[in-house]
């Protein structure tokens, strides 16, 4: 009896193994998956087939096999032919894909090759998964959304090209399309515009950095601070991103939050002296002059070397948290109410943004536009990102405009993760744990007719607190996951299944040797 029962033991931990090892476990949630018998073993002398006169195909392999390198033990060749082939399938979508994996071999289709390299990072974590052995399965997958996108502010806090493409590195293993890049800030100017030197001598630099909560201190480190971007560079991040099939979105933020830039040229501001860059966080009263043209000659020639490096369609314009002291005070401002026939300082922001916008439509480009720029009007060409909640993203579509859902009650990842934030790092306050991040509903509210408008999702990193990139990772991992799965996989959500798969994606943090936090999979963040 004892023996009897010692085998069914045995028999019984074969097949919970064997069941372990038939799991497919992919975040964010493919469309269709169909498990057959088998496994496919992948080992450095595995080869990729590719289709050699294809740049971005071989390279979307090139990247895949760097990645799962560590795993099975060194990187696979491409080539002509290979156990793993990967093509390109005209029937499908450009962002869809298909993934057979047979005892024989593996097949990747993709509507485009940036569908093929979403196929492959499906592929990569099941690779990392099964430690090299990857169950026989077909999957059909296709993203929910168009759009969907990371935010990450340099300005408050600085971060290297490397780290940059890092983040990159994050956004594509989570099958993200665009990265939005925060370039000008009243804290740092961070992008080198060459008709104007000033911007980066003296607007990416402060003279010290506030300690602790901006609310709660007055002390400073006495540390002069600051880092900036060259045209270079950019191009260089650019084309990195675009290996990825990501799409880099700079912010050059008007009319508000401009104080780097009012110290570097002070007649960009109202008073036009006294200005230095920000030490503090918070929101300061000193913006554009609206009522200068000298102002819109100076946005439109940053603006103009800016198109040169960012092929993207939209360029993000900001339009958040502009206070309009002094317009009431400035008789220049005034009177540009007065000529234009506003009724007052929230239209004239209106006028700003439309005329902005105007320049940009002329050369070919759209704008995003934090929610604010709904106050005093906006034409129906621009694209509302919405933070402040879901609201002026609701009204937007409602009103017939694009709108990128990024609301701070589910997409602010600089909030804290736990209820009790004691043992945390540091962050800016509130409470986000990855449960509420799922329950992100970019269709709140909206009717069938509605929800069209709505292009996607993103999730936003400010800086202000987080003052090394390890912390960066700490904030944006695990949650950053769960922003993906409602842009890729809205239709399927499922929260205890997600988190169930969550555990092998765990896998693939740990492989590509990133920290993060671990609330989550501890049962700690509730």
């Amino acid at each position: 009896m004892k023996k009897l029962i010692l085998m069914l033991c045995a028999v019984g931990l074969s097949g919970a193994a064997f069941a372990a090892g038939g799991e497919v476990n992919i975040v964010p949630k493919p469309l269709s998956v169909t498990l057959r018998q088998g496994t496919f073993r992948v080992t450095p002398q595995t080869e990729i087939a590719v289709e050699e006169k294809n740049a971005e195909l071989k390279r979307a392999a090139e990247i895949f096999s760097e990645a799962v390198a560590p795993v099975v033990g060194g990187e696979m060749k491409t080539g002509k032919q290979g156990a793993i082939d990967v093509r390109i399938d005209p029937a499908l979508e450009a962002e869809a894909y298909t993934l057979e994996v047979a005892p024989s071999g593996i097949s990747v289709r993709g509507g485009s090759a940036q569908g093929a390299f979403y196929g492959l990072q499906s592929l990569r974590q099941m690779i990392v998964d099964g430690e090299g052995s990857v169950p026989a399965v077909r999957i059909e997958d296709k993203p929910y959304f168009g759009y969907r996108g990371g935010m990450l502010d340099p300005c408050r806090h600085f971060w290297t090209i490397d780290e940059v493409k890092e983040y990159i590195d994050i956004l594509a293993m989570h099958k993200m399309n665009r990265f939005h890049w925060h370039l000008t800030e009243d804290q740092g100017w961070r992008i080198e515009i060459k008709r104007y030197p000033e911007l980066t001598r003296v607007g990416s630099m402060r003279k010290e950095t506030l300690f602790g909560q901006y609310m709660h201190s007055n002390e400073y480190d006495k540390t002069p601070y600051g880092g900036y971007y060259t045209q270079k560079e950019i191009r260089e991040v650019v084309a990195y991103a675009a290996e990825r099939f990501i799409t880099v979105i700079p912010e050059i933020e008007l009319p508000g939050h401009a104080v780097a830039a009012l110290a570097s040229y002070p007649w960009l501001g109202c008073k036009g002296e006294g200005y230095e860059v920000r030490t503090t966080w918070g929101v300061s009263t000193e913006v554009y002059c609206p009522g200068k043209e000298t102002t819109f000659e100076f946005l439109q020639n940053v603006l103009e070397e800016v198109l040169e490096l960012f092929p993207s369609k939209y360029i993000h314009i900001g339009g958040d948290e502009c206070p309009k002291d002094s317009w009431k005070e400035c008789p220049l401002c005034q009177q540009r109410i007065r000529q234009e026939g506003l009724k007052d300082e929230f239209e004239l922001q209106s006028y700003t943004i439309r005329r902005v916008e105007k320049w940009l439509r002329e050369h070919g480009r759209e704008i995003i536009g934090w929610d604010e720029i709904l106050e005093g009007g906006v034409s129906k060409t621009a694209t509302v990102m919405s933070w402040r909640g879901s609201k002026g993203g609701i009204a937007a579509a409602k009103a017939g405009n694009h709108v990128i859902m990024t609301p701070n009650t589910h997409c602010y990842l600089d909030y804290y993760q736990t209820k009790d934030p004691v043992y945390e790092p540091q962050g800016i306050g509130g409470f986000l744990p990855v449960s509420r991040v799922y329950k992100l509903d970019p269709y709140d509210q909206l009717t069938p007719e509605e929800r069209p408008y709505i292009l996607g999702v993103q999730a936003n990193l400010w800086t202000e607190y987080i003052a090394t990139f390890a912390h960066v990772k700490h904030m944006l991992l695990p949650r950053l996951a769960a922003v993906a799965e409602v842009g890729w996989a809205y239709d399927r959500k499922d929260f205890e299944d997600f988190s169930h798969r969550m555990q092998s994606l765990r896998k693939s943090y740990d492989a590509a040797g990133l920290n993060y936090a671990t609330y989550f999979f501890d049962g700690k963040d509730e």
